[in-house]
């Protein structure tokens, strides 16, 4: 891929008309203040880096990578500015100049190679309660001491036994009335895993067969918003090369993960944007990826079972929507639609939030920042008194617990795809 220099964001720049929409909504200026970190700040130092008047030094490095990508300020701007774009972009030139942390190297080797990875997760299953305390009610862990990059007070997801993937034949016949692919996604895959559990058990109901996405790699995102382009390339490729393979045979590809849907539909056409062969191809795909609720409000009879044959449940339910959803994908009344057949919900004061998740930076380098986006999140959250937050993208499941955690905010998160299922056979 090329670098920033193929993209004119010098005109970008001088297309920001100041206006200050973005201002408020902006993620990492409600946390410092700083009109630097701010998305027109992002503009014109861009605009400037690429003119050739800023180093693209330490400092300047740091202020790049302070972006939470959440794209408030893009969903706002009257010009429709891809600051977001342009972050990334950049991002690839700083890895280029400082090349990346070792860790990140590690990460993002794994993340090419899911045959490693699972067997460094069943050995990670196997001894991780030597260094981190289990907490199984839900299904997380806190490290035991102070380890490289994670604070002891810190709450993770734990590892599980087996892998979603590896749990499941590869197809798995629920009486042919239709046939979707899954896209699990790393998290889902891992450590959410009852994710893809509830989702087999909603598609069985409905007589819907699953093609279980074997070969399946990460969806890329972790690498795309560290600027890790060559590990994306690597990716994207593989992934497209391999749904063009058995794409035709699925009615759909669903993805229960905002993150990984807006990556695969949205942001791999833009990663390709000098590749038209790779741009066409990615485009063509996306007519048959969605996000599960997106499919499933859409595309059954869902609505229609739940009412039939769904249980009316007493637990009150909160929504974030996250960003990934709702501002790239448009998707935030499908998921609720779902959800309210069965349960109530109460709105939170800003579903729109950026929870604070952020990308690998963010969560290993720059935690302190997570850390101060995710306390509004968690006050709101409290403030519903929901016995429950929902959202469909496991990054936010993370981010959001963990600031629940640090809150002692008492509140426990499902993926509205394990709400659907448990409604459905309570």
């Amino acid at each position: 891929m090329k670098d920033l220099k193929s993209f004119n964001f010098t005109k970008i720049s001088d297309d920001c008309v100041k206006c200050g929409k973005c201002i408020p909504t902006c993620t990492i200026y409600n946390i410092n203040k700083d009109e630097t970190t701010s998305p027109r700040g992002f503009l014109d130092l861009l605009g400037a880096y690429q003119r050739g008047d800023l180093e693209l030094d330490k400092n300047a490095k740091d202020i790049f990578e302070s972006c939470f990508l959440c794209t408030n300020c893009v969903d706002v701007c009257p010009n429709d500015l891809p600051v977001d774009t342009m972050i990334e972009q950049v991002r690839n030139d700083i890895r280029k100049k400082y090349s990346l942390a070792t860790y990140k190297k590690v990460f993002f080797y794994l993340l090419r190679h899911r045959f490693t990875m699972d067997i460094l997760a069943k050995l990670g299953w196997v001894f991780q309660t030597c260094g981190f305390k289990i907490k199984k009610e839900i299904s997380s862990m806190q490290p035991r001491f102070n380890l490289p990059l994670i604070k002891k007070d810190r709450l993770l997801p734990s590892l599980k036994s087996k892998t979603f993937l590896n749990s499941y034949p590869k197809v798995i016949d629920h009486g042919g009335e239709g046939k979707v692919g899954i896209f699990i996604g790393c998290l889902g895959n891992y450590t959410y895993t009852e994710i893809g559990k509830s989702l087999l058990e909603i598609l069985k109901e409905l007589k819907i067969d699953a093609h279980l996405i074997k070969k399946q790699l990460c969806c890329g995102a972790p690498a795309y918003f560290t600027g890790d382009f060559d590990t994306v390339e690597y990716l994207a490729k593989h992934n497209i090369e391999y749904f063009e393979s058995f794409i035709d045979d699925l009615d759909a590809i669903i993805i229960p993960e905002a993150t990984c849907s807006a990556m695969i539909k949205i942001d791999y056409p833009h990663f390709f944007h000098d590749n038209e062969e790779f741009k066409q191809r990615a485009k063509k795909l996306d007519k048959k990826i969605f996000m599960a609720t997106k499919w499933l409000h859409d595309n059954t009879k869902l609505k229609e079972l739940l009412e039939k044959k769904g249980k009316n449940l007493d637990e009150l339910i909160t929504y974030h929507d996250p960003c990934h959803a709702k501002k790239m994908q448009g998707i935030y009344k499908e998921p609720r639609e779902l959800i309210s057949k069965n349960y109530n919900i109460v709105e939170m004061e800003d579903p729109n939030r950026c929870c604070g998740f952020g990308g690998v930076t963010i969560q290993s380098e720059k935690f302190h920042l997570a850390q101060a986006a995710g306390k509004p999140k968690a006050k709101m959250i409290k403030e519903t008194n929901a016995k429950i937050v929902s959202a469909e993208c496991s990054a936010c499941r993370m981010q959001i617990a963990n600031s629940l955690n640090e809150a002692d905010v008492n509140v426990e998160f499902k993926n509205p795809i394990e709400l659907i299922a448990k409604a459905l056979k309570e």
